[in-house]
């Protein structure tokens, strides 16, 4: 039986998929976070290993010794960039293009019976986190924007595997973040907590309250997202 890897950044992005999962077990593998279980009857691996190309590539790169991978699944949240995308938009993706290499990499769709919005995904190593970064990507043909997808697709293409990518959209073409989430990032490509809660201490009225609304829609879009995966035959 082929197993399906899901590949996400944070492991708030793949709660929605484990709702759905039965047979869990933690696996201790050298990433943020692993498990392994069963999504809507097929053996099913989740892995989150943070933010960028290489992470992804490790995340992947650790799932592959185990033996066990048959289809790389790149999801989680992304940022719009077509006007016409909402928050809570499911994206499939019919191309991935790596912005730092300008490799394009074709996409299955999975079949199923939920609504959902087919683009182009543009991938680079860095939060698109202004409405005017937004529209420049928009310019380059891009539908949605990410970070980790390009990775995920690059070794799908070395090992001869089948690659999927499902997003959603966490915020919409025209809105911003309310921080440079990029200066929030260590050494390693990862989300710094400190950096995270002194961004938050200097800047309370603006930056503190936007960081709480996104986690809120963070916890809600996860798992309209989980609800769409669990739904797909890939």
């Amino acid at each position: 039986m082929s197993t399906l890897v899901f590949v996400a950044a944070e492991p708030r992005e793949l709660a929605g998929v484990l709702r759905h999962s039965k047979n869990l077990c933690r696996l201790p593998w050298p990433v943020d976070f692993a498990r392994q279980g069963v999504v809507a009857g097929k053996r099913s691996i989740l892995v989150a290993n943070g933010p960028g190309p290489a992470l992804a590539a490790r995340a992947v790169d650790v799932a592959v010794r185990s033996g066990e991978a048959g289809v790389l699944i790149s999801t989680g949240f992304c940022g719009g960039l077509d006007p016409g995308l909402r928050e809570g938009d499911i994206v499939v993706a019919t191309e991935v293009m790596d912005l730092e290499s300008g490799a394009a990499y074709r996409a299955v769709t999975p079949r199923t019976t939920r609504r959902y919005s087919r683009g182009r995904v543009l991938s680079q190593d860095r939060v698109a986190w202004t409405a005017g970064e937004k529209r420049r990507l928009r310019d380059q043909g891009g539908d949605v924007v990410e970070m980790e997808a390009a990775a995920v697709a690059r070794q799908a293409s070395r090992l001869g595997l089948p690659f999927a990518c499902v997003r959603i959209v966490s915020d919409a073409a025209g809105e911003g973040l309310p921080v440079d989430l990029n200066s929030l990032r260590a050494g390693d490509g990862r989300f710094s907590r400190f950096r995270v809660l002194m961004a938050a201490v200097k800047s309370p009225v603006r930056v503190l309250p936007g960081l709480l609304r996104l986690q809120r829609r963070g916890r809600r879009i996860a798992l309209v997202l989980g609800d769409f995966l669990a739904a797909c035959e890939f």
